[in-house]
């Protein structure tokens, strides 16, 4: 078992809450003394405070700069994808 508090502001995560939860894509917006604000990448993007004492199962992986850009151009796409715009002008 981990804890919230091994995470690093800033930092991508790709983490397990409970042995029988799915992967989930997490990032650590801020720090305060006890908590942690945590950004998570669900359908919808979702955020959070945890307590840094709070567990998880597992974290899987903190993924890397180049990851994140390749990341991040699949899901700015497919957000793209769900946007639709005014064209009522």
């Amino acid at each position: 078992m981990y804890t919230y508090e091994l995470l690093e502001t800033g930092c991508y995560y790709l983490v397990k809450e409970k042995e029988d939860s799915a992967i989930v894509l997490i990032k650590v917006a801020m720090e305060s003394d006890h908590c942690l604000f945590i950004q998570r990448f669900e359908d919808p993007t979702d955020t959070e405070w945890k307590i840094k004492k709070d567990s998880l199962f597992d974290i899987v992986e903190c993924l890397t700069d180049k990851a994140i850009k390749e990341w991040e151009l699949y899901y700015k796409s497919s957000e793209d994808a769900y946007s639709e715009e005014d064209d009522d002008d």
